[in-house]
């Protein structure tokens, strides 16, 4: 048996663990893209990176004093523009049709007296390790799947007879010990527990008991892993439900590995195990942002993002040797290069391959609206010889940059920035 947590509403409900006044009104969590990493004043920037789930992503974050005004709103000639896009809302704002991803000012028209929070991602994540920390008490075999949802196996743990009762008792638990609430789905299936656990929402348990009659009408879109290229490909054979799915395993089958690790998924009982977490395979940032013409500008960006990258680096204690920028344009065109070494990784080496890389794609007359670097193909999982022809450098330029980052773990990852950063 498979339990699914998934904590209910997570960053709006971490915001009312702390503000009581936030319960029972509609209420929201915003974002904005984290611009402040290239800010020329300090901000003490530090990584949040204390969880370990599948898709839990590391984020940078700095102790500015986030209010409304100073977060979401931008003065432009003269006029305020709110910014920022709506990240968790209340089931109390859902009731107005408040929706994860659309823009505040367009959350705000529909429900005028919600109240937005800016993120605070050092609580979430935070309370997520915490949470996870209590459940690995009750569950042994835990996973964390992201920041707010948890597998468990309780095979050999919990009798099925008494499952059901340990999953509310869990779930009173959580909330007395956190004031964060929870859903729980059980299931004989890792993926149909996770299915489950949309039934038992707001604050409740969905057991599954008959695995087959639970999923026959549920449509194929709401199965996790069934992305719009998938869901496309199945409705054109008239597969539309999950009950589909199951009645067609020599279609699925004919499609190898994807088809068949689907049709598992969806209808093998005891189907799925409880993961480790995997090696790093890739480190990357991207930044959305208003259209920027300016080369200069976006060559410090690009320098700034190497910065925070490096970092990440040096404390997965990995040594990349493909490097990769993309950039896309206002016109809706993108722009791609990457470059492999074969030296030891630092910082200065990075930051002199983006700026080449930069030189290679840069179209003059086009805004800049988005950035993403990326390394990959760490040298510590393949076992690859490094050159030796500039070992003595790179060895010197590594031991420059751990006594940096040591620096940054303890005073942010601004304290010390190159000139071409400012």
């Amino acid at each position: 048996m498979f339990l699914h947590i998934d904590i209910d509403c997570f960053f709006i409900s971490a915001e009312r663990s702390i503000n009581p006044k936030l319960l029972n009104r509609p209420a929201a969590v915003g974002s904005r893209s984290n611009l402040e990493i290239f800010s020329k004043e300090r901000r003490n920037i530090k990584l949040i990176d204390i969880n370990s789930g599948a898709f839990v992503t590391p984020v940078f974050h700095s102790d500015f004093n986030r209010t409304f005004k100073n977060y979401f709103i931008d003065k432009i000639d003269n006029r305020e523009k709110i910014r920022g896009i709506i990240t968790t809302s209340s089931y109390e704002a859902r009731a107005y049709g408040v929706k994860t991803g659309m823009p505040i000012a367009q959350a705000l028209q529909l429900c005028p007296n919600m109240v937005v929070v800016p993120s605070n991602y050092p609580l979430y994540h935070k309370l997520s390790k915490s949470i996870y920390i209590f459940l690995k008490r009750k569950i042994p075999q835990l996973e964390q799947y992201s920041i707010d949802e948890f597998f468990g196996s309780v095979y050999g743990w919990i009798d099925e007879a008494n499952i059901e009762d340990f999953a509310k008792e869990l779930k009173q638990e959580i909330y007395d010990t956190f004031k964060i609430p929870v859903s729980i789905g059980i299931a004989d299936a890792k993926y149909i527990a996770k299915l489950a656990t949309n039934e038992a929402k707001p604050f409740g348990v969905c057991y599954v008991k008959n695995h087959h009659e639970f999923i026959k009408n549920i449509p194929i879109e709401k199965f996790a892993g069934i992305g719009k290229g998938f869901s496309k490909k199945l409705h054109a054979y008239g597969i539309k439900t999950l009950g589909d799915i199951c009645k067609n395993r020599e279609l699925l089958h004919r499609w190898k590995l994807p088809g068949i690790e689907l049709y598992n998924r969806v209808c093998t009982q005891n189907s799925g195990e409880i993961t480790k977490k995997e090696p790093k395979k890739s480190i990357g940032l991207s930044r959305t942002f208003d259209a920027i013409y300016d080369y200069n500008e976006i060559k410090r960006r690009v320098i700034i993002m190497a910065r925070h990258i490096a970092y990440m680096i040096n404390k997965a204690q990995v040594n990349p040797i493909r490097f990769e920028l993309k950039i896309n344009y206002n016109d809706g065109s993108k722009q791609k290069a990457g470059i492999k070494t074969d030296r030891a990784f630092s910082e200065h080496l990075l930051k002199e391959s983006l700026a080449q890389l930069l030189k290679e794609i840069w179209q003059e007359r086009k805004g800049v609206i988005k950035l993403r670097v990326s390394v990959s193909s760490f040298t510590k999982n393949k076992k690859q010889t490094l050159s030796l022809l500039n070992i003595d450098q790179d060895q010197k330029q590594k031991n420059l940059d751990s006594a940096i980052s040591k620096l940054r773990s303890d005073f942010g990852i601004d304290i010390l920035k190159s000139g071409n950063e400012i």
